[in-house]
């Protein structure tokens, strides 16, 4: 989550904002092969939209007669900076995990030829 390579601990996941490196500059794992589609974004907010929301449920709470123009200020405001910073997090985190999984690509390994085994008998 940290945006760091899930192999080494010591290279960079992303090149730019969301952008990921095909490989870690650091180790040479490959990152091409990821695929965290929209599953970041909806991470993202279902985390800021219950933050925001508490903290506009508290607000009101503790100051019914905050002026509305405050709140249109505040909360949109607040709902961004989230969503821009919590984002490559949820993304970095995503890749980490399918990394940890070996899922889709990450950890596939040449088939060496040879004989299989044969299948259990049945008694």
């Amino acid at each position: 989550m940290r945006g760091l390579c899930p192999n080494c601990v010591t290279g960079r996941i992303f090149h730019a904002y969301l952008k990921v490196n095909n490989t870690c500059p650091h180790c040479s794992e490959e990152f091409f092969h990821q695929r965290a589609d929209d599953a970041p974004p909806y991470l993202t907010i279902l985390i800021v939209g219950h933050i925001v929301g508490t903290l506009m449920l508290l607000a009101e709470e503790f100051w019914p007669d905050a002026p509305i123009w405050l709140h249109a200020m505040i909360w949109p405001t607040l709902a961004l900076i989230l969503s821009l910073w919590l984002l490559p997090a949820m993304k970095g985190g995503l890749i980490a995990y399918q990394w940890a999984l070996r899922m889709h690509g990450f950890g596939e390994a040449p088939v060496e030829p040879g004989p299989r085994p044969a299948p259990p008998r049945a008694a």
